[in-house]
């Protein structure tokens, strides 16, 4: 189980999430977590430490990359200074310093404050797996009794929520300031781009109005207003339902794409094809016919071959790792051996109600549909 500073550190990277970060990145386990739980009281923490910065560097390096793939920019032509120059005015007015933080403050108490509550175990789910009681028997007691249950199991647990909100705000509040630099002159490129002098001109012209300020000044905030936050999830469901009811629609589609021919391998390839593929890779034509020829007279043996190249690849890395003394849990202290058992109890009590929760609502969603029992 995640430990609690990594997720103090994973809620102020989602809370991140609706600002512009890739949701790659927020969808990973706080990309920094490693860097700052480095014990160092340990010889080795520094180069702890600097192995941890640098594998984040390469995480963010290569998300950074796919993403300036995907919005490649690089054919843009240029942008005429004194239109630029109208658009960072404008920018400037949409994103006034404080912007990202106003934002924030719209949802941080909602989405920082509920989501402690489901790590900190006041959950219906987390309750379950604590108690081992059943959800829905959970979900029946009144918030007080939840919150008495929850105080059995960790009186402290207010005050610790309320040390990571209060830790984790001003490092959050520093990521935006530093957000905001940034957005404004990506907003500046993008609205010269899109907008003429002329037009420019008059949003500004509105901009500096004390209706048009205050419109500039909340406009981004307002995104993440609690009624729009709601609005949005309310729709959900009917964009599910839209994908439900067309489900027969589009499995036709999709099986009309089976007519289409597939894809080749290189064992359907001829000398000819394989020619001239090899001048395209640059490489001996015979290699290419040995693959070939492996694929058309020995493909199982090749299939199998490969499968037993990966396990005797993943077998050398367990075992390159478990010859690792620290791996072993008899040289682990009584208190750690104690603390990960405990977690693995946890997870495995979470997966399985994960399970059971995913088989019924599969079950229900069956019969609403009108559809047959599989098992049946």
């Amino acid at each position: 189980m995640m430990s609690k500073f990594k997720m103090m550190l994973l809620a102020g990277t989602m809370t991140l999430a609706p600002f512009g970060l890739p949701a790659s990145a927020a969808a990973q386990e706080a990309p920094g977590a490693e860097v700052m739980t480095a014990d160092v009281d340990e010889p080795d923490s520094t180069a702890m430490t600097e192995e941890a910065k640098a594998k984040m560097q390469r995480e963010m390096d290569e998300i950074i990359a796919l993403v300036e793939k995907i919005f490649d920019t690089s054919d843009l032509p240029p942008i005429e200074p004194a239109r630029l120059a109208l658009a960072q005015q404008t920018s400037d007015a949409l994103i006034p310093r404080g912007a990202l933080e106003k934002m924030m403050d719209n949802m941080y108490g909602k989405f920082l404050s509920t989501l402690m509550g489901e790590i900190g175990g006041t959950s219906d789910i987390m309750l379950s797996i604590k108690t081992g009681v059943e959800s829905d028997k959970i979900a029946m007691l009144d918030e007080q009794t939840k919150k008495t249950v929850s105080d059995m199991f960790d009186p402290y647990r207010q005050q610790r929520e309320d040390q990571m909100l209060k830790f984790i705000r001003p490092l959050v509040s520093e990521v935006l300031a530093d957000m905001e630099a940034p957005m404004r002159a990506g907003l500046a490129k993008a609205y010269a781009r899109k907008f003429s002098v002329e037009q420019l001109t008059e949003m500004n012209s509105f901009f500096a109005t004390p209706t048009g300020r205050m419109f500039a000044g909340e406009s981004l905030a307002l995104q993440a207003d609690p009624e729009v936050m709601v609005a949005m999830v309310r729709a959900v469901p009917a964009m599910v339902g839209k994908f439900i009811d067309r489900a027969p629609e589009l499995e036709g589609q999709f099986k009309s794409m089976e007519e289409l021919p597939k894809e080749k391998q290189l064992g359907d390839f001829s000398d000819a094809e394989l020619n001239k593929l090899a001048k395209l890779l640059k490489v001996n034509v015979k290699t290419l016919k040995e693959h070939r020829d492996l694929w058309n007279t020995e493909s199982d043996d090749a299939v199998t071959i490969a499968a037993d190249a990966a396990e005797a690849a993943a077998d050398a890395a367990a075992d390159a790792v478990y010859d690792d003394p620290s791996w072993n849990r008899a040289n682990w202290s009584e208190a750690d051996l104690a603390q990960v058992e405990a977690a693995e109890e946890v997870s495995d009590a979470a997966a399985t109600a994960a399970f059971e929760a995913r088989e019924a609502a599969i079950a229900n969603a069956r019969k609403k549909l009108g559809l047959p029992d599989p098992s049946e």
